[in-house]
């Protein structure tokens, strides 16, 4: 229930990510709700129990809590770590180059290569079930010795055993789709229905109404995804299995049928999310064609008795795991190309960040991340079935135990993986090393300016500041870190080839050194600590997630990767975390929209929360823009937002934004703070003549002791800002402007 004061003007206060209190929010110890539910709600010092902190004289302050749309329940929060290869994928699309995005080619193969990580994480429940349990355990007794809960499978013949082992794939698929629908619950029914989905063609604008809302589009393409998976394990069980009851021609058949099924999904990825009643139309008969081809491809293989041979993968599976990895590097290609090309064609005066790379580093990303957890899920899976040892072709294991051997695909991953990691580790080193120089002159000039006068009894202070304010640049230098990552993902495709012909590293090393020389051996070493490696950082994020499930603080830290990651639609992977702006946003202009109908509102954002004053405002009526104002502080809009995705946040919608609230503007920052900085730095495109939208605060305020106080004033950095006087006297000055 609202039990608002009867002030009418309002500040209404919207924090950043790590998902804060609303207490800390208002600086005040007793809070009441006023709006909204336990997901995300509106708050306000309990009446009766004092003003908020930082409050200004006749203007009621308002907090909007949203951070447990992200780390609010402990499934959900621990769950999406498993997610984080799908919203990668997702927030690709998001980063691409400012203009036109002729045909829509950058989206067409973001969900073509999203398409890849679905038929991956599909076939890594395959490899763990059908390949390394059913094929390459089973059939020995020294795998199967002591695991009763397996030997009884034994018993089954080979094909109806590869069938019912099918099923694992099925709920793993099933529940991935559940936590994808059931996390999004909490952000259903808050802004305007609209079925007409995103052009993604670089046309959309965060002030199209019904921008936020992805509902139909996701819809459809998590049905695509579900039917890709099962085409996928389709095809994979087919291929495994003997012709059987069927023969030899219906099982070709049943097996063209089932690739032609696969296709079509991947055709309908590359056409436009159709209208709700054409997409029924289409997603009906391919629905049912698609299970009465999954319940022929089960009945074949439980047909197909034969025993297997034991020798190897399960048939056609390292061709399978070698094509989707070569399909990969080949749309990452490219998308590298295509986004290269883009970027050229922009016309602007800011250096983009990434080089205008964003999509293909954060595509290559979710590719690395796929493979990581697919290796990481096949090798734990088969060092507990053969008892700790990693068998490779230069030391097998025992005949009686059996091969145990993963596609040599994800040896090659796993070797890319450790490359990765030593080389990103060796040039972030370089970086930060080549940068310190001329990031502390940046802020010997910025303290100089600032601290003409310092006694040498504050030299110990002033260098504290000065190497604040340098660690404080560290976030522009990474650039070429990121970039540096793509190079290292691309050249791993000279890997595919040998993935195709199923050459491995170490029959690679064995080929050109000698079988069994130490040119070979070296190379299983190094490629086994590839795999320690990418799995220990793996059990690391499950470990994480299982402290999410148990700790309030730890969700706190993971949401604040989600609160960066799911802030866009889904429009690329359906089962990539559900984006919380979908309600954030329509439910602060609906509060906002209220709240004018008595009196001014000051929008007030910090850090991220900048980012949510803004998209809110995009939305707003021109009848509610005229008693709106806005104050961000700690503002990462320009600095961060503009530069990573300048087709929808960038110097244009600044201006705009400016534009649509009458330049009622007012933007804090400091040189200390590592996440803001100034909206509208010296140059083309800021705001009119006369106009200031930044004001940079001096941090720390003083480098002496105050008489009154017995330390110096602290370093405040991002947090807090509330707390100065130029605050107020901001809120101050855009309430009197308001209408």
């Amino acid at each position: 229930m609202d039990e608002t004061p009867g002030r009418d003007t309002v500040e209404l206060r919207v924090h950043g990510i790590s998902g804060v209190t609303a207490e800390r929010i208002l600086d005040h110890p007793i809070v009441v709700r006023v709006a909204g539910d336990t997901h995300a709600g509106f708050f306000r010092p309990r009446p009766g129990s004092g003003t908020a902190g930082g409050a200004t004289e006749g203007v009621a302050v308002e907090a909007y809590r949203w951070g447990s749309l992200t780390a609010g329940a402990a499934v959900r929060t621990a769950s999406m770590l498993l997610l984080l290869p799908f919203m990668l994928s997702n927030l690709a699309i998001w980063l691409r180059p400012a203009g036109h995005d002729r045909w829509g080619l950058l989206g067409l193969l973001c969900r073509l290569l999203a398409g890849t990580l679905t038929a991956t994480f599909v076939l890594a429940a395959v490899g763990v079930t059908l390949d390394l349990i059913g094929w390459q355990c089973l059939p020995y007794p020294g795998c199967r010795a002591s695991r009763p809960y397996l030997a009884w499978l034994h018993s089954v013949p080979a094909g109806p055993r590869l069938a019912l082992l099918s099923v694992v794939p099925l709920l793993a698929l099933r529940v991935v789709w559940a936590i994808g629908t059931r996390s999004a619950r909490a952000f259903e029914g808050f802004g305007p229905s609209s079925t007409r989905p995103l052009p993604g063609d670089g046309t959309e604008s965060l002030a199209d109404a019904g921008f936020w809302q992805d509902a139909h589009t996701t819809g459809w393409l998590r049905q695509i995804h579900v039917l890709l998976g099962v085409g996928t394990l389709n095809v994979a069980l087919l291929a495994s299995v003997a012709p059987g009851g069927i023969g030899a021609t219906g099982h070709v058949a049943l097996f063209v049928i089932a690739v032609g099924l696969l296709g079509s999904d991947v055709a309908l990825l590359a056409l436009p999310v159709p209208s709700p009643v054409r997409a029924r139309r289409i997603l009906r008969p391919l629905w049912a064609a698609t299970v009465v081809a999954t319940v022929l491809c089960l009945s074949s293989a439980t047909l197909a008795g034969a025993a297997p041979s034991g020798s190897g993968t399960l048939p056609g599976y390292e061709g399978a795991a070698a094509g989707v990895v070569a399909a990969q590097g080949v749309l990452l290609v490219v998308l590298t190309v295509v986004t290269y090309v883009r970027q050229r064609a922009v016309r602007g005066d800011e250096r983009p960040v990434l080089r205008g790379l964003g999509t293909p580093i954060a595509a290559a990303a979710a590719v690395s991340v796929g493979a990581a957890f697919t290796a990481t899920l096949v090798y734990r899976v088969a060092d507990a079935l053969d008892r700790g040892d990693i068998p490779d072709p230069i030391r097998p294991n025992p005949p009686i135990v059996g091969p145990l051997e993963p596609p040599v695909a994800y040896w090659w991953a796993a070797l890319a993986g450790l490359a990765a990691l030593l080389i990103g580790g060796a040039v972030t080193s370089a970086t930060l090393l080549l940068t310190r120089g001329r990031r502390r002159r940046l802020a010997a000039r910025i303290i100089e300016r600032d601290y003409p006068d310092v006694s040498a009894r504050d030299a110990h202070r002033l260098r504290l500041v000065r190497e604040t304010i340098a660690r404080s640049r560290v976030a522009e230098e990474l650039g070429p870190v990121l970039v540096a990552f793509l190079v290292i993902a691309s050249l791993g495709l000279a890997t595919v080839a040998f993935d195709v012909i199923g050459i491995g590293p170490t029959q690679l090393a064995a080929r050109l050194g000698g079988h069994g020389g130490a040119f070979a051996v070296l190379a299983a070493y190094v490629t086994d600590a590839g795999v320690w490696v990418i799995s220990l950082l793996v059990i690391s994020l499950l470990i994480l997630g299982f402290r999410a499930y148990r700790s309030a603080q730890t969700r706190r830290v993971v949401a604040v990767l989600w609160d960066l990651g799911t802030f866009w639609p889904r429009t690329v992977h359906p089962f990539a975390p559900p984006c919380y702006a979908a309600r954030a946003v329509p439910e602060l202009a609906k509060r906002v929209t209220g709240l004018t109908a008595r009196g001014p509102v000051v929008i007030s954002g910090h850090s991220h929360g900048s980012v949510l004053a803004a998209a809110t405002i995009l939305q707003l009526p021109p009848s509610v823009l005229a008693r709106v104002s806005l104050l961000t502080y700690g503002s990462p809009l320009r600095r961060t937002y503009a530069r990573l995705y300048p087709a929808y946040l960038g110097p244009g919608t600044l201006h705009d934004l400016g534009e649509r609230i009458g330049w009622r503007w007012r933007n804090l920052w400091r040189d200390t703070d590592p996440i803001g900085g100034p909206v509208f730095p010296p140059g083309p495109g800021g705001p009119p003549a006369g106009v200031d939208i930044d004001l940079r605060l001096r941090d720390p305020r003083s480098l002496t002791i105050d008489p009154a106080d017995t330390v110096p004033p602290p370093i405040e950095g991002h947090w807090p800002y509330h707390t100065q006087t130029a605050y107020q006297a901001a809120i101050r000055e855009l309430t009197d402007r308001s209408g």
